[in-house]
């Protein structure tokens, strides 16, 4: 009986356990609990969406803490999102009522009240975001020791979504800084349900710690069922067009056009398939998720212009960022609600663990942009033993095509290579770490110096450059950014040679939203009377209508000096932009199967007749074209189209060389093709030349010095980085020589 993990488990857990009817630890519990409580390892545990992952680190831990009651607070868990710890909270609140454990949820909706109680007894756990403990550290420095001195255990949920962001490098950078405050610095437990190369994200996890990181992955195999179905929708004359008027369309043939023809379907006949998914048999809760805020906008105004038609229940809801509080909370309960049929579109709000309760389906409206988010959303459902359910929608809008890149479904493609991808092989993208975080450099400088007050630049390049997301930041390169931020008022130099923080400087650091390192644009608020609705980064034109949580609204007024903008509810159609949604970002292994996909003759059972139909038409047209043959095809006697086949790092980088060398290149679709002007060139001649630029490829740090500086500006701070170390940092992080010339061989 000892042998078993579960009766090494407190007391009162297994209790819990029999209460709620667990019929058995799952594989990763079981595993899990032996190498927390016997271990000095750093864990992480890769599992799929409700497969236990959360209680597969916390029962050990909560075990640890009360065996052995440490002197500060014992466990710190670090959630991307507040909804996430939120929930978090709330499971894990009913857990620990018999064991006399505090637990405290630490974000910016808590109130102080609560914070500074927890604080006096500095016991327990403490779920944090990443923001909130920034601001813990520059702001309650002189209580570390006492805070974290005997914290054992750091739980990072979601690690896909931040091991390729600045904000999980400054997770990392946080847990080192904590560590000079520590005898033994505290394990890492990471929690992933879609992990690539898991040896890098360990490696990420340990940071500059030289305790081991082991694996535990789950064995169990879950069943999923996936549909695809396609529409070609006729164009809607009131969203823009771009189709470039200048251009001759290519004429289809006969042939091809009269099949296109026949698959064109009203905006109505798509919205239609959508709401008789959501209210068939067996589908009380439904997650549809968009790749943008206006898509989720123009579904759910869809949805409910239909139900009103119809005279049907309006069951419907949005989710996303520029959303309200209050009404995101009111799609999570009613997701959660049992007794009640709901339906949300959300974008990546809700990808992450929120336990939204029995989801029976999962609607995805175009490809994701890459196998982890499919993989992530996949998950949603399925939960309770049951199958996951996921149904795509590869949705395009019918407009003349000027030549064949034009009329390829890319969507369609795209969504199959990526289904492909995991079910044939398991893969999903490995994350992408760069070795220059020059944002992050300037926020963790500003975040040091403004907690300790000053320092001498000795002092502060130590504590800076010890820190595993900047092992590749030279000596030289952080003497250039001291000498810079001098030069530009954020730091100041005492008549001592010490460091403090400059008058340019206290206008970023005494920000609040200097907590955090994505960007996070002053906004208007968005108010129908008292209510909150969202937010808008611009302010419309008074009197015009916009969309914004699922419903159309007349602005009424706009004050600027609040940031305001008064709406009332509105008949219409809304159309609403929203900045900073761009295109995909795809790794090359994906464009590779989408030629695969269109080359072969094999039709996937999940696939419906219409996208059967339409991937069909596609590689027709592809046989026909010359394009199965060869990746360069000609389109007037001066001009080329080219399919490179590789992914965003390298489409950009071989635009580049080929600008670099002259070359005009226009109507650029990344990454899927790009139109080459060639000067009349032979494909001969053509092939000679590139062969030339793949022989003698200039430097990634020549390219990069021919870019712009607002070109090179992508992170929140680099504003304030010197142009010569973001042009360094870019020709490191951005420019694929390799890749762009090893797709170019082939061209």
């Amino acid at each position: 009986m000892s042998e078993n993990p579960f009766y090494r488990l407190a007391p009162f857990i297994q209790e819990y356990i029999y209460r709620h009817n667990w019929e058995e630890l799952r594989d990763i519990q079981a595993e899990a609990i032996p190498a927390l409580l016997d271990t000095p390892d750093h864990i992480l545990i890769a599992s799929g969406t409700a497969s236990g992952k959360t209680e597969a680190a916390l029962l050990p831990i909560i075990t640890d803490l009360l065996n052995d009651p440490p002197a500060s607070i014992g466990a710190m868990y670090i959630g991307p999102l507040k909804a996430l710890i939120n929930d978090q909270f709330e499971r894990l609140s009913h857990l620990l009522e018999e064991s006399q454990i505090p637990v405290q949820s630490w974000h910016g909706d808590i109130a102080a009240a609560k914070k500074a109680r927890f604080l006096e007894g500095a016991r327990g756990i403490l779920q944090i975001t990443p923001e909130s403990l920034e601001a813990m550290l520059i702001n309650r420095h002189h209580m570390l020791g006492r805070l974290f001195g005997d914290l054992r255990y750091v739980i990072i949920d979601e690690v896909h979504a931040l091991i390729a962001s600045d904000r999980g490098r400054q997770v990392i950078c946080q847990l080192e800084r904590l560590a000079r405050y520590q005898a033994r610095p505290a394990r890492r437990i990471g929690l992933s349900a879609t992990i690539g190369e898991p040896r890098l994200t360990m490696d990420w996890l340990r940071g500059n710690d030289q305790a081991p990181a082991r694996l535990i992955q789950s064995q169990r195999k879950s069943k999923a069922e996936i549909g695809l179905e396609y529409f070609l929708c006729a164009k809607d004359d009131d969203k823009p067009n771009a189709k470039n008027e200048d251009a001759k369309p290519k004429e289809a043939s006969a042939e091809e056009s009269h099949k296109l023809k026949q698959l064109i379907v009203a905006e109505a006949e798509y919205v239609a398939h959508l709401d008789n998914m959501t209210r068939r048999k067996g589908a009380r809760k439904t997650l549809i998720f968009a790749n943008t805020r206006a898509d989720t906008e123009s579904i759910i105004v869809n949805l409910r212009a239909l139900a009103k038609r119809r005279r049907k229940p309006s069951f419907f809801h949005v989710h996303h960022g520029s959303i309200s509080a209050p009404l995101r909370e009111a799609a999570e309960s009613a997701m959660k609600a049992e007794d009640k049929r709901a339906c949300t579109a959300a974008t990546v709000t809700l990808e992450l663990g929120i336990d939204l309760g029995q989801l029976d389906q999962v609607l995805q409206v175009n490809s994701t942009h890459s196998v982890s988010s499919f993989v992530q959303r996949l998950g949603r459902s399925g939960r309770r033993g049951g199958p996951a359910r996921l149904f795509f929608y590869s949705r395009e809008i019918d407009r003349e095509a000027r030549h064949f890149g034009e009329e390829l479904p890319w969507n369609l493609l795209q969504t199959i290579a990526i289904i492909q991808l995991y079910a044939d092989e398991k893969w999903i993208e490995p994350p992408l770490i760069p070795r220059m975080p020059l944002s992050l450099l300037y926020h963790q400088t500003m975040s040091i110096v403004k907690s300790h007050s000053e320092l001498t630049p000795p002092q502060l390049a130590a504590r800076v450059l010890s820190l595993s997301p900047f092992q590749h930041i030279t000596q030289a390169h952080f003497a250039a950014l001291l000498r810079h931020l001098v030069e530009i008022g954020h730091l100041e130099r005492t008549a001592d040679g010490r460091l403090i923080i400059g008058l340019e400087g206290e206008k970023v650091v005494n920000d609040y939203r200097f907590f955090a390192v994505f960007t996070d644009d002053r906004e208007y608020r968005v108010r129908d009377k008292s209510r909150e609705v969202g937010t808008l980064s611009a302010a419309p034109e008074i009197g015009s209508t916009i969309g914004l949580a699922g419903y159309a609204w007349r602005v009424l007024r706009v004050y600027e000096d609040q940031k305001v903008i008064e709406v009332k509810r509105a008949r219409g159609k809304p159309y609403t932009r929203f900045p900073g949604e761009g295109g995909p970002k795809l790794h090359s292994r994906v464009l590779g199967k989408m030629r695969e996909i269109l080359v072969s003759e094999h039709l996937y059972a999940y696939m419906h007749q219409r996208a059967k139909e339409r991937l069909n038409i596609a590689r027709d047209a592809a046989h026909a074209s010359g394009m199965t043959e060869s990746p360069l095809l000609p389109l007037a006697p001066n001009s080329w189209l080219v399919f490179p086949w590789c992914g965003s790092p390298q489409f950009n980088t071989q635009v580049r060389l080929l600008e670099h060398a002259g070359f005009k290149l226009q109507h650029n679709c990344a990454p899927y093709y790009y139109e080459l002007e060639a000067d009349g060139l032979s494909a001969c001649e053509l092939r000679n030349r590139l062969r030339e630029i793949c022989d003698s490829p200039p430097e990634a740090a020549r390219l990069a010095e021919d870019l712009p500086e607002l070109a090179l500006r992508r992170e929140k701070y680099d504003q304030f980085v010197p142009p010569s170390l973001l042009r360094e940092a870019h020709a490191s992080d951005y420019i694929d020589i390799a890749g762009a010339i090893e797709s170019m061989k082939t061209l």
